[in-house]
This record gives structure tokens, C-alpha cells and sequence, in this order.
């Protein structure tokens, strides 16, 4: 048995600074086969970095507080897109393969509270992430896999033309 408190769990920083306030629950818990964040999200900030979906997990947002807005997508095109608003007291899933985002609208008042749960692991397999990013090659955005290179940066290949990108 292990047992963490929210407030006492070390928030961990984005490299884009997407967020403020991310706690990773199920680190503190030593969970194995689900993951557990907690966040908080001022206006304008998002749980992820954008359009991406989770090839080997799916995902369960259940909003505590505040009202977050999910764009959902069958492929990876933010044109296609469909907003979806998940206010205090709401859950939100989504199965491996769809695409998702989702955010504190700029304009909201209040800060979005919130838990997102992941499984059937606590850690993910980043050859299953497939992210929505724009393509220099392919003129248009695209579906992308991501690797980690030695020093911790990630490489981004579209899956259309093979063109590598580094953020």
C-alpha cells in the first residue's frame, strides 16, 4: 500500500511550459499499471503540447473543478477537430488511436482542476504517441511518431514522407 498527498507530490515543469501545475500521482504511489497527473491549468494553458493520441493507453480526464475544453479528432488534423467542454464534476475518455487535446480556454475566468488517468501502464511508450504537427515536407499537418535521442530530446518523423524534425 502506498498513500501521497496531492499538495505534498513535487510538480514537474514542461519544457514548453504548457502548463502550471502538474503533479505525477501515480510516481508518488508507485502505481505500475496506471497513470495518475494532477493538474491545475491557469486560462490559456493545456494538459499536453497538442493533437496527439496514445497508440497503447487510453485516457480518462475527470475535471474537478473549473471547465476544460477537449479538441477531438479521428486523424491527425486540427482543422478537423471538435471542441468538447468538460465542466466540474464531468468525465472524458478517450481509446487508444483517437486524437485529443485539451485546454483552459484564454478567456476562462477560473483555473481548471483535474486528474488524468491512464492505462493499462503508468508509463509511456513514446514509439506509441503519435502527435498532429505540422510537415515542412508534406506542406500540411500530418500524423507524427516521436523518439528520444541519448540527450533527451525527442525527434519527430512524419509519417507520410519520413521527414525527421527536432523542436
Amino acid at each position: 500500500m502506498h498513500k501521497a498527498t496531492i499538495d505534498e507530490i513535487d510538480s514537474e515543469s514542461h519544457p514548453g511550459e504548457i502548463y502550471s501545475i502538474r503533479r505525477p500521482v501515480s510516481d508518488a504511489v508507485d502505481a505500475e499499471h496506471l497513470a495518475m497527473n494532477y493538474f491545475e491549468l491557469e486560462p490559456g494553458e493545456s494538459f499536453s503540447g497538442g493533437l496527439h493520441t496514445h497508440h497503447d493507453q487510453e485516457e480518462v480526464f475527470y475535471i474537478q473543478s473549473g471547465e476544460a475544453t477537449f479538441d477531438v479528432a479521428e486523424a491527425p488534423d486540427s482543422d478537423a477537430a471538435d471542441p468538447v467542454s468538460v465542466g466540474a464534476g464531468e468525465v472524458i475518455r478517450f481509446p487508444p488511436g483517437e486524437f485529443q487535446t485539451g485546454y483552459n480556454e484564454a478567456d476562462n475566468d477560473e483555473r481548471v482542476v483535474a486528474l488524468a488517468l491512464g492505462a493499462p501502464t503508468s508509463e509511456h511508450d513514446i514509439g506509441e504517441i503519435e502527435a498532429a504537427i505540422p510537415c515542412s515536407e508534406c506542406g500540411e499537418e500530418t500524423g507524427h511518431t516521436m523518439t528520444e535521442t541519448d540527450d533527451g530530446d525527442f525527434v519527430f518523423t512524419c509519417l507520410e514522407c519520413g521527414n525527421e524534425r527536432r523542436p
